[in-house]
């Protein structure tokens, strides 16, 4: 009983932390925009197209340091992917300005 439990505490926590990356993916995008000197502001898609690529991304970089942040916990990882996601967001920022 208690190995069942804690399988579904698993998952809910893989995702909530993918909620979380979603709603980081989102913010860094908005600030990204937000920097450009553009006085109608974003477009609403340009924000969620960007936060899907920072976001799609960041997973991707999460899954190639997979076996060197194995030994982290949970929420150091957590962490680490929402870094990712900023350096995602500042290293496009400087391309596209």
């Amino acid at each position: 009983m208690a190995l069942i439990y804690n399988k579904n505490m698993y998952f809910k926590s893989k995702k909530i932390s993918l909620l979380i990356l979603g709603i980081t993916a989102i913010v860094c995008s908005r600030i990204m925009f937000m920097f450009f000197n553009d006085p109608e502001g974003p477009n609403l898609l340009v924000v969620i197209g960007m936060a899907a690529i920072i976001y799609f991304l960041s997973l991707g970089g999460a899954y190639l340091l997979k076996s060197s942040i194995k030994s982290l916990t949970g929420f150091q990882r957590l962490l680490i992917v929402i870094f990712i996601q900023i350096i995602i967001a500042i290293v496009f920022y400087f391309c596209l300005n």
